[in-house]
């Protein structure tokens, strides 16, 4: 019995070839299968489908209920299993890099079209990770897309010809060589497209081979392929196709030209898939999605992180979220390096009228990281693990001409190490140097071992024999080149370097260029990826100010992709998910251009939680808070309802303060100006509208919370708690009447005001908690910190705080809204009058292709 139903359920599946699940059931009935064997087939289709609508990872949100037809490889497919043959060659474990490879594409293509339906526009998002892995995961989804009947796939692949043709190299690697009777090429590694002659030759029904387009973002190339595409409609009716648009969030969104161009070709496809792929999804989700526009409306995926990734969280550190205690939020290693900000004039040109006969100097940072560079090569070497390839970039400006004048000063100091290899004083210098980094980031942290300088010393002369020096930009003949052996180069460039295109071997970064949205930060982080083997050596050199740009990002990124999770797991659909997101308070972080849709900061608080992490060291400024604090205990003591003294846990909660006094608090105290989220105005703002619309936040408790251990600051009225530490994180720079602790609040303290012990909550517990016991009442928490603050001595990149007065942090605590929230609207954007921006350069969008 089992084996008949086993044969049904085989002919099912090969019926869903050519038909929809539910065409599919029909056949069967038509076949005379008795009506309780096909239920029973529909029950085990469905068990299989509701498995892969259920994976743990990746999370989806998904519009509607959309008819989950692909419930994962089969036997006789053979583009799936090639990629897996090839993975496996190239090292990559079964589990769990290749088993969530599978799901993760397997979810991916759940969420398309069934090829054989009539007619379809799909228009799918996925989220992954700066140099994760989204190139190898659009290749899976491509090959099991193929396995079961699409036909034509274009990859739009960035804007630069070096991504593209990494792209069709890549393709051709895993998707053609495999199966070269299976696929027919219109671009190839040297040229984009060109139109065909003979579309029937193509898409008529006597090639049954599946059609590969790699082409750039470019209006020329778009247009071609456009116009060629409607010559051959009339071969197009049963041609289902699949779109990657590789670096979505560029040039897609911002340019006028190219959003309409795919937007024509999908017209010429009477059943098409646009699934864009980014790691920056912030312009995506700001489309209007009211629009016939490429807003992600059916399905938005979130890849998860890969085991072993350096993300910008990893690197940087990141500030407290809702639910983190200031000691689980991690400093980030001890990688980054600071460049001095008077060396930034040596390397990039102050002015546009300054590019024009630049020529760089090799500052003391400049050179290190350069001699650094060298010993890892040498170190790797020794190891003799990973990735054969070693490559160290620089990145200053946009500019082609900056680039280029590089080449002559960092030959020149090659030739100079090469010539002194048997000077004693230049062998002790870099001694010293991989001595000192070696010690500020341990090997056995990471698994490996330490490499002694004696042994990569005697490697050092190869390496320096065999080290490029090389321009990559878009105007340079010479460029980064991984296809012909082991490469040791150091690439200076811009654009053509910040976008998509893999760095193979990256272990050393130099940077100093200055941008202004988030997404564009984001995506210049080429030193994101996998380090095997060399995980403890990489380094990166920036100013301290980009440094801290990168762990506000780090903050961002991690919020956002938490808030996709948790959208995810609420029933939310990708149109309600995106105004979620446009309304959050931090989100202020693309291009204009690509922010059309949203010109105004639209900030709710409900359910968040709002504290202070920058604070000027100045004795007046200080002073003013301080005040401001002892003026606010001072009318709740007064005018509270109940107060809860604890001096001996260093805590006091006033409960049931009238509304007015903390708006009063609000206005006098100050925030430090670069903390956009601790905008006064937005909040007091906030706090106003929910008063008056739902009789919200008319009471609030006001908590102070203060160390035991530490010594006592009065507050007055008999008020007094011991200080709190807070060190200050480490630059090298000092910059004068600045400090930043990144965390003040501990889970604990969000539930201070709440009956019983909270101290073993979670985070949702607490908010649970609160929804219940205070649903309507505000919390605001005010921190003594001890004006010196020493770290503690496994506070590695931390320094003490040093400032002139005792510092007073807030934390803010919003009730989560009953009814509809309230937003408050302001244009904000970062303060940039001091910082000389280069954005990204759409300029080759719109230029003619030769």
């Amino acid at each position: 019995m089992g084996d008949a139903f086993d044969d049904n359920y085989e002919t099912f599946k090969a019926l869903l070839d050519a038909f929809p699940p539910s065409e599919a059931v029909k056949r069967l009935e038509l076949f005379g299968i008795e009506q309780d064997v096909v239920q029973r087939i529909r029950d085990r289709h469905e068990q299989e489908t509701v498995r892969i609508r259920e994976l743990e990872e990746p999370h989806a949100v998904v519009l509607g209920n959309r008819d989950t037809w692909y419930t994962g490889p089969q036997a006789k497919d053979k583009c799936w299993p090639a990629i897996e043959c090839e993975l496996r060659k190239a090292g990559w474990p079964q589990s769990p890099a290749i088993d969530d490879l599978d799901n993760s594409s397997t979810r991916v293509v759940s969420l398309l079209n069934h090829p054989k339906e009539k007619s379809f526009s799909t228009r799918g998002l996925v989220v992954g990770y700066v140099q994760s892995g989204k190139t190898t995961n659009f290749t899976a989804v491509m090959a099991k897309a193929a396995d079961r009947g699409y036909k034509l796939f274009i990859v739009l692949a960035g804007i630069h010809n070096g991504l593209r043709r990494q792209t069709q190299a890549r393709l051709v690697q895993q998707l053609v060589e495999p199966n070269p009777s299976m696929w027919s090429q219109l671009t190839g590694l040297e040229r984009d497209f060109t139109p065909q002659e003979n579309p029937a030759s193509y898409f008529g029904k006597n090639n049954k081979t599946h059609v590969l387009c790699v082409v750039k973002k470019n209006a020329t190339v778009l247009r071609k392929l456009a116009r060629w595409l409607e010559k051959a409609s009339d071969y197009l009716g049963d041609c289902p196709a699949l779109i990657i648009d590789d670096e979505a969030d560029q040039a897609t969104v911002a340019t006028k030209s190219i959003n309409p161009l795919i937007l024509s070709i999908m017209g010429s496809l009477p059943k098409s898939a646009y699934v864009g792929y980014t790691a920056s999804p912030f312009a995506n989700l700001l489309i209007d999605p009211g629009a016939d526009d490429l807003y992600p409306r059916d399905f938005v995926v979130n890849l998860p992180k890969p085991a072993g990734h350096f993300g910008t969280e990893v690197l940087f550190g990141r500030y407290a979220l809702d639910g983190d205690d200031p000691d689980q939020v991690d400093d980030g290693h001890d990688m980054i390096r600071s460049v001095p900000v008077d060396d930034v004039p040596c390397v990039r040109p102050a002015t546009k009228a300054d590019i024009e006969g630049f020529e760089p100097v090799i500052t003391e940072t400049l050179r290190s990281a350069v001699e650094y560079f060298w010993l890892v090569t040498a170190a790797r070497r020794v190891r003799g693990t990973g990735n054969p390839h070693n490559t160290m970039l620089i990145h200053t400006s946009v500019n082609t001409s900056v680039h280029n004048s590089f080449h002559r000063p960092l030959r020149h100091l090659r030739d100079t190490a090469a010539r002194s290899m048997q000077d004693a004083g230049f062998i002790a210098r870099l001694r010293g140097l991989w001595d000192r980094e070696s010690d500020r980031v341990l090997a056995e942290e990471f698994g490996e071992e330490k490499v002694p300088f004696d042994q990569l010393v005697e490697k050092l002369p190869g390496v320096l024999e065999s080290c490029r020096v090389i321009m990559d930009n878009s105007s340079s003949e010479d460029r980064l080149d991984y296809e012909n052996g082991p490469v040791v180069a150091i690439a200076v460039g811009g654009n053509t370097l910040s976008r998509g295109l893999t760095l193979e071997g990256l272990s050393v970064s130099y940077f100093v260029r200055a941008v202004s949205a988030y997404d564009t930060l984001l995506q210049m982080g080429r030193w994101f990826g996998f380090r095997n083997g060399y995980a403890d050596l990489p380094r990166i050199w920036m100013t301290d100010e980009l440094a801290e740009w990168f762990r506000h990002l780090a903050t961002v990124e991690t919020e956002m992709r938490r808030d996709i999770d948790t959208y995810m797991t609420e029933d939310e659909t990708p149109l309600t998910f995106a105004v979620r997101l446009r309304t959050h308070p931090a989100l202020r972080v693309t291009a204009a251009a690509k922010m059309r849709d949203a010109v105004t900061a639209a900030s709710s608080y409900g359910g968040k939680r709002v504290q202070t992490h920058y604070f000027h060291t100045n004795a007046d400024w200080l002073r003013g808070n301080i005040k401001a604090a002892r003026t606010l205990v001072a009318a709740s003591v007064t005018h509270s309802g109940r107060v809860d003294e604890r001096p001996e846990d260093g805590r006091y909660v006033f409960h049931q303060v009238p509304h007015d006094l903390v708006v009063g608090f609000l206005s006098d105290y100050r925030f430090h100006e670069k903390s956009p989220e601790n905008d006064a105005d937005l909040i007091i703002g906030y706090i106003r509208k929910r008063v008056a619309s739902a009789g919200s936040l008319q009471r609030w408790n006001v908590a102070i919370v203060g160390n035991p251990q530490g010594d006592d600051f009065a507050f007055g009225s008999g008020v007094a708690v011991g200080r709190n530490h807070r060190a200050r994180l480490k630059t090298n720079d000092v910059v004068a009447d600045f400090a930043d602790i990144k965390t003040l609040m501990s889970r604990r303290d969000a539930g201070v005001d709440l009956a019983g012990d909270v101290s073993t909550l979670t985070e949702k517990a607490i908010r649970e908690l609160r929804q219940t016991e205070l649903p309507t009442s505000g919390l605001l928490v005010l921190y003594p910190i001890d004006k010196v603050s020493e770290p503690g001595p496994d506070k590695k990149l931390r320094a003490p705080l040093n400032a002139e007065e005792d510092v007073i942090g807030v934390g803010l605590v919003f009730p989560e809204p009953q009814y509809e929230d309230s937003t408050v609207e302001k244009y904000i954007s970062a303060n940039l009058a001091n910082v000389r921006i280069e954005d990204e350069d759409y300029s080759l969008v719109d230029s003619e292709e030769s």
